[in-house]
């Protein structure tokens, strides 16, 4: 029997193969719990739709609401990970993540004039404050 040389890299790629839902859900309870929040919120704000609730807000549309809390969402997890040491690890694709959804929703009620460029330099600072905050 000859055993090949232990390698972490080869065993955190092994750890991952054949990992049940609840498992990850275990492991990065973070993202689960956003996606779930996420599913949530919709089915909220389309049944505040169908009940005419949002009626009552002239030029909102379902899909805006929808867009903006899945934003905020996604923001919110964000600072978690920052807040909370366990759930450290990369942001900047969740950073972006949220604040493109924040723009598409806030897009259709504020405007694309504004919104557009407004992402740009969110994305930007984000980039700009990753590149600081890697080198200290």
């Amino acid at each position: 029997m000859s055993e090949r040389p232990h390698n972490e890299k080869e065993e955190k790629e092994e750890k991952g193969r054949g990992e049940s839902w609840d498992e990850k859900w275990r492991r990065d309870p973070v993202d689960a719990a956003g996606w779930a929040a996420i599913f949530i919120w919709a089915g909220l704000v389309l049944l505040a739709e169908n009940m005419g609730l949002l009626t009552r807000f002239e030029g909102l549309e379902a899909w805006s609401v929808i867009f903006i809390g899945a934003g905020l969402i996604v923001l919110l997890g964000v600072v978690v990970r920052l807040l909370v040491p366990a759930y450290r690890r990369p942001l900047t694709g969740s950073l972006i993540f949220g604040v493109i959804l924040l723009g598409i929703g806030l897009g259709e009620v504020v405007g694309w004039v504004a919104i557009g460029p407004l992402i740009l330099i969110a994305i930007g600072v984000g980039v700009l404050l990753r590149g600081f905050m890697s080198r200290g």
